[in-house]
């Protein structure tokens, strides 16, 4: 079972471990949107921006419907925000460290 759990955590997180694919999560937000939406908003080929939401899609991220000839996607789970929001957290962290750092550098040369 604890390998089964640590699989989806690798699905889960190499699918969010691209820009694009993170872009496409925050640009759904909570609202359900059609491809014909989601890919003038990237400036991408159609193609190249299925592949991503087939990704997402794959680790459980996204659900899809088919509406007549529209297919439309949304965040499966609003709990994914949260995740998001604790990684944002953490870099910040890191960023604040590393600022303090720098300064300190920056005081010692003086």
């Amino acid at each position: 079972m604890r390998r089964s759990a640590t699989n989806w955590r690798v699905k889960i997180l190499s699918s969010l471990s691209d820009p694009i694919r993170l872009e496409i999560v925050e640009f759904l937000g909570e609202e359900e949107r059609c491809v014909c939406e989601i890919v003038p908003a990237f400036g991408r080929a159609q193609s190249t921006i299925s592949k991503h939401l087939a990704i997402l899609f794959e680790a459980g991220i996204l659900e899809r419907r088919v509406d007549g000839k529209r297919t439309l996607y949304k965040v499966k789970n609003p709990r994914l925000f949260d995740l998001l929001r604790e990684v944002d957290s953490l870099a910040l962290e890191e960023i604040s460290e590393l600022k303090k750092a720098e300064e300190f550098l920056i005081g010692s040369d003086r």
